[in-house]
């Protein structure tokens, strides 16, 4: 076996320090299921030196010049793309996305929103004009002080710089607790923040899991505003904890998104469907997991899923290639095959893929591509959030019915619409109940924010959007010349 990486030290003050009391854990490499390296839980302690650092830098920051917070964010960026192989290699060993999906995906999508940050933050105005009929009230925009960084291990990178780099503009203070089963990319991401030399406790990153930094950061008293993305279980969670110290709580949670297919969708909708929903493994928050077909294709459509699924290789992260790679641990890959086997006791028609390893696969945390018809949106497979690659396929007869099976669902965050009639896209882009809708494969605007509605939470992150998460607001009067 070869070595493992010794990754136990914090980043707190400027500085990369031991844990204040040795808490190891392994980082299991999905693809095989050995351990590529060691990191530290941390403990009570850690933490609050953490916050102790971004309380202490918090005055200086917060005064900095936004061109001069700008300039850093920067320097970020060139050493972010400097270091693309060094996190892509992190992010496939700690979490199982394919060698050349971490680095053309994974690592990109990181680089693409800090870019769009600092588009974005050309543009921002601190102190607003309230409006035209007084010229003496405006609003203000403020730092909001020391904010908790809690991401997962889905989208490492994509979702560490949606929260570090506009909390950085913003001139907050920051602790970032990455998920403790892939903290590898996060703290190639400190190294890259401590070589932009951002001063001594600006950013802190202490590595832990929920119920211990996570649930600490939550209540701390010098902590204003915790920032988490992850499962709706712990969202709830995370809001009771916060609440006796009135912070302010920005989630991005779970999905089960519709892909609305009508008669007239282009003919690479239900391809275009399936294979966004298999992307990643399927553990992406925004799939598009219960795919609506208008009964007049519907069982064409039911075809041509089964067809992308038998022909969506599966194979090692490791390996080059357009495959996919394992789910991120056993526990979740124990998770995909109940939930599999539940479609199945509950009467949906399984078409392809199923329960168990793939062919000739004896190792590592790999689920079949799989798709499920004839489902009706009661069944668990339809309600609850998979987080694998496993496509339902539900008929509806029309856009009313297609608008009650989509809405009909906790959560909020992504529906899909396809078909070529510009008046219906509108309309239904209006009656979908979720943050966002994506139609015709046609992906939102650079800047555009991420964020839901209900169980999926109601952050907003990207662009202007996401600066303003992590600021407060201020109505002033009698204010004295332009803003």
């Amino acid at each position: 076996m070869a070595e493992l990486l010794d990754k136990r030290q914090f980043y707190i003050d400027g500085k990369w320090v031991a844990p204040a009391a040795a808490d190891d854990l392994k980082v299991i490499d999905p693809s095989t299921e050995e351990p590529v390296a060691v990191i530290s839980l941390g403990g009570q302690a850690d933490t609050d030196a953490a916050v102790a650092a971004a309380k202490r830098a918090f005055p200086g920051w917060s005064h900095t010049p936004p061109e001069q917070r700008l300039e850093y964010v920067r320097k970020i960026l060139d050493i972010y793309k400097r270091r693309a192989e060094d996190i892509a290699w992190a992010i496939t060993h700690e979490m199982g996305a394919p060698a050349d999906m971490s680095i053309r995906d994974q690592v990109e999508s990181g680089s693409s929103h800090i870019q769009n940050f600092i588009d974005a933050f050309g543009e921002f105005e601190f102190v607003r004009r309230h409006g035209p009929a007084d010229a003496q009230t405006v609003i203000s925009w403020e730092p909001i002080g020391v904010v908790a960084l809690i991401t997962p291990w889905n989208w490492p990178m994509n979702q560490v710089t949606l929260k570090v780099i506009p909390a950085l503009l913003a001139g907050d203070t920051m602790i970032l607790k990455p998920s403790e089963i892939a903290p590898l990319s996060s703290m190639v991401f400190a190294e890259v923040l401590d070589e932009a030399g951002l001063p001594p406790g600006v950013f802190n990153l202490v590595n832990g899991d929920g119920q211990g930094v996570g649930t600490q950061l939550t209540v701390h008293p010098d902590v204003e505003m915790i920032s988490f993305t992850g499962s709706t279980r712990a969202g709830i969670q995370i809001s009771r904890a916060a609440a006796d110290g009135l912070k302010k709580v920005a989630l991005e949670l779970g999905g089960k998104g519709a892909n609305l297919i009508f008669a007239d969708a282009d003919e690479k909708a239900v391809v275009r469907g399936a294979r966004h929903c298999f992307y990643n493994s399927g553990q992406s928050c925004n799939a598009p997991t219960r795919m609506l077909v208008q009964r007049d294709i519907y069982d064409k459509a039911v075809d041509t899923a089964k067809e992308v699924a038998e022909k969506t290789a599966v194979a090692s992260a490791h390996e080059a290639g357009r495959h996919i790679g394992p789910v991120v641990s056993k526990q979740q890959w124990e998770k995909i095959q109940d939930l599999i086997q539940k479609g199945i006791d509950e009467g949906a028609r399984l078409v392809a893929g199923g329960t168990g390893l793939p062919e000739g696969v004896n190792r590592g945390y790999f689920v079949r591509p799989t798709v499920f018809a004839d489902v009706s949106n009661d069944m668990t497979i339809a309600q609850e959030e998979i987080f694998g690659p496993v496509l339902s396929i539900i008929p509806f007869e029309d856009e009313e019915d297609a608008v009650r099976i989509a809405n009909d669902t906790r959560y909020g965050l992504t529906n899909y619409v396809q078909t070529q009639d510009g008046e219906r896209r509108n309309r239904l882009a209006r009656q979908l109940r979720s943050g966002m809708v994506e139609m015709n494969g046609q992906s939102r605007a650079p800047g555009s924010f991420f964020g839901g509605i209900g169980r999926s939470g109601r952050a907003r992150e990207g662009g202007i959007w996401g600066i303003e998460e992590f600021m407060d607001s201020k109505a002033i009067s009698g204010w004295h010349g332009e803003p």
